[in-house]
């Protein structure tokens, strides 16, 4: 007997902890809250802490304070990735006995000088090692999974960018295991996607060459591919990459220069979604009428004179006790002495 039930929508926020919690973060995490809330699914957190050298547990604190600041509130405990490395380390080794990886000796030197020798001929990395027997190397390896062949499409019909056509020619042997066992990026991702049973990946386009790659990695499983929804990045005023030149700003220092939380999250529902011509619109009804075909292909620009003017529209409607809360706020933590002056 078949079973018909329709699969819960589950979306995530996997931020890595190398920073603090910045806008284009936030808007992520919101479009993926949104689109979970809008089906009644889940939203989950997945901190992607696998960068040793980067990753901090400030950076985890900011990125958790953030969110609860805005109110994007996870259905479920955080997932650490960092936490998960044996698991990562199981599926891979899997893969080698089923023939869709295979243990790589080439020392990195070896590998920089084939990868410039593939390039120079136009096609894309490919081992000595892929189609070898060399169970009795016992020299250091890395697990790779053994691409397409070159006349293999990799199609991805993503929510926002349309259809996307990679072909294998153009992918490599890429590393899953390094030579200390811990995962790559695109195993650990791909991984822990399926085992939190995410439906929806919506994340930044610049992901979108990963989604390829991983469409590869999940169909070498034989595991379901999620729903992609690659959003085009927040540029500056000027058009360009949004960096801290344009004001590009840590979530925390919004709440300290005094805006509201519902009015960040307005602002940044419509960075890059639109819905008729609603304007500002709070997230209790967002989530209502919430759809990925409501996300542009564009990048949108931030404009701190809209954001402004919709911090005044919640600031109307905000009760006076918690505006003169937020002011004291604000004002301790620019004089942190005043705490004290009141005793002297």
């Amino acid at each position: 007997m078949s079973n018909n039930k329709p699969q819960q929508v589950i979306t995530r926020f996997a931020p890595s902890p190398t920073g603090d919690l910045h806008i284009g973060g936030a808007r992520t995490a919101l479009f993926n809250y949104l689109f979970a809330k809008r089906h009644n699914g889940k939203f989950l957190l997945r901190i992607e802490d696998t960068d040793k050298a980067r990753s901090t547990p400030q950076a985890v604190a900011a990125i958790l304070d953030g969110m609860a600041w805005l109110g994007l509130e996870a259905d479920e405990p955080p997932i650490y990735q960092a936490q998960r490395a044996n698991r990562h380390a199981e599926v891979a080794h899997e893969l080698i006995a089923s023939g869709k990886a295979f243990k790589c000796y080439l020392t990195p030197e070896q590998a920089t000088i084939q990868r410039e020798k593939a390039m120079a001929a136009g096609h894309a990395f490919r081992s000595p090692y892929r189609d070898g027997d060399h169970q009795n190397n016992f020299s250091p390896f890395v697990v790779r999974l053994r691409a397409p062949d070159d006349d293999v499409a990799i199609i991805i019909d993503d929510k926002v960018q349309g259809p996307v056509r990679t072909m294998g020619k153009d992918l490599d042997d890429m590393v899953l295991l390094r030579t200390d066992d811990s995962p790559t990026y695109m195993l650990a991702v791909v991984v822990d996607d399926y085992d939190m049973k995410i439906t929806h990946v919506i994340r930044g386009d610049d992901h979108l060459t990963n989604a390829a790659r991983q469409s590869v990695l999940i169909d070498a499983l034989g595991w379901q591919r999620p729903i992609y929804a690659h959003i085009p990045l927040i540029h500056g005023s000027d058009g360009k990459k949004l960096s801290k030149r344009h004001g590009a700003l840590a979530v925390g220092e919004y709440e300290k220069m005094g805006y509201l939380p519902e009015a960040m999250l307005s602002y940044l529902l419509r960075l890059g979604w639109a819905k008729g011509d609603l304007d500002i619109v709070p997230i209790a009804e967002a989530i209502e009428i919430f759809d990925l075909e409501g996300l542009g292909k564009s990048p949108s620009r931030l404009d701190f004179d809209k954001l402004a003017q919709v911090n005044a529209f919640f600031m109307q409607l905000a009760d006076d006790k918690r505006l003169l809360e937020m002011v004291r706020k604000i004002y301790l933590g620019k004089n942190p002495d005043a705490i004290h002056a009141k005793s002297a």
